[in-house]
């Protein structure tokens, strides 16, 4: 296998493609916690909590700190969660400040936290794709809208309608999703809970510590620790399942525009959609593509929905960490879909001509 193709999954061109796939890889997620890190050391010296020398060395190593991967992922497997081990190497660069590193803290307000900068990230590169879409969206109703064409129901012929009324449909879908995305990104939230899950390991200023968390991260502010709580993940479910029912939906309509017998709308590019035994064939590659990734949507929400409202006293045994792949998941899928829509909408050609003759074919067949 050529040097070129290591580390690439067989399926990524589907799942992990666009600006999410990197916004979701293992590296973004350690960027993530570091920068949590950063964030936490910076407003307990704020607060007063640490001193205010340990935490600017914090910050300055969270920024520059050169993780040895190969021991991050040895403790990973023996502790179950990265975070041990990456604050091991982070309070191995700091000297002196080592006792103030993830001061109070534990491992889940770590990793809570970082899924929702992780996820927020993810979540404006896809509303600025799906933005995209949407315009595509309408430079096609723009220039071919008003033609009409046959309106179908149930998979057979039902009356005419126009190219409008099934871009505008599309249109308002392309608005919901990005609109739940960008709802999404103003109400995730810090988790900061310690040990237990009860702000006791910061004294009077878990309130505070937690305000300017969020302040530094881009994040809300929790009205309390959501250790076990999980409505944040739950939200995030539904947000991203609407992503993928909407990108679906106009995937599964255009593929379908796009049949042979039907012929009203196609993909045109150099080289793509090919077939490997018929060579006349151009097959609708990025639209099945954007319908084979949206289709994983769906386990994935179930599967984050599942973890998350299984959660055992006060931290979870194992469903907690089954979030984890869920949601990074769902958002690769997701973030996938949308961007291989948008290749589908530049490459979709409007056959006019097509419509007007099935238009006349559905007449004939109502009239007898």
């Amino acid at each position: 296998m050529p040097a070129t193709l290591s580390g690439i999954g067989p399926f990524d061109h589907l799942v992990a493609r666009g600006a999410v796939a990197e916004a979701t890889s293992a590296a973004a997620w350690l960027h993530a916690q570091l920068d949590v890190e950063a964030a936490l050391a910076a407003a307990q010296a704020a607060a007063g909590e640490i001193p205010a020398d340990a935490g600017e060395a914090i910050v300055a190593a969270c920024r520059t700190l050169d993780l040895d991967l190969a021991a991050l992922g040895a403790a990973t497997e023996r502790n179950g969660v990265p975070v041990i081990g990456l604050v091991e190497q982070l309070r191995g660069a700091v000297g002196d400040a080592a006792r103030f590193v993830h001061h109070g803290s534990t491992s889940q307000d770590i990793m809570d936290t970082a899924a929702m900068v992780v996820a927020v990230r993810a979540g404006a590169l896809t509303v600025d794709v799906l933005d995209q879409a949407l315009g595509l969206v309408d430079a096609l109703s723009t220039s071919d809208g008003a033609t009409p064409m046959i309106g179908r129901t149930l998979g057979q012929f039902a009356l005419p309608t126009t190219f409008t009324n099934v871009t505008g449909r599309w249109r308002r879908g392309l608005v919901e999703a990005a609109g739940a995305l960008r709802t999404l990104a103003a109400e995730l939230p810090v988790q900061l809970g310690g040990p237990v899950g009860d702000e006791s390991s910061y004294g009077p200023h878990g309130a505070e510590i937690a305000a300017g968390m969020a302040e530094r991260l881009g994040l809300a502010v929790p009205d309390g620790p959501w250790s076990t709580v999980r409505t944040p993940i739950a939200r995030l479910a539904g947000a991203w399942g609407v992503v993928g029912t909407v990108v679906g939906d106009v995937a599964t309509q255009l593929v379908a525009l796009m049949a042979s017998d039907v012929g009203e709308l196609a993909e045109r590019a150099d080289d793509a959609g090919g077939s490997s035994s018929m060579a006349h064939k151009r097959n609708p590659v990025a639209a099945i593509s954007a319908r084979a990734a949206a289709l994983q949507v769906p386990g994935h929400v179930a599967t984050l929905l599942h973890a998350a409202g299984g959660h055992d006293f006060e931290r979870a045994s194992g469903a907690w960490h089954a979030e984890w792949p869920a949601l990074n998941s769902l958002m690769r899928a997701g973030g996938a879909a949308a961007d291989w829509l948008v290749t589908s909408l530049r490459r979709v050609e409007v056959d006019t001509d097509r419509m007007a003759t099935n238009v006349r074919v559905a007449e004939q067949e109502r009239n007898g």
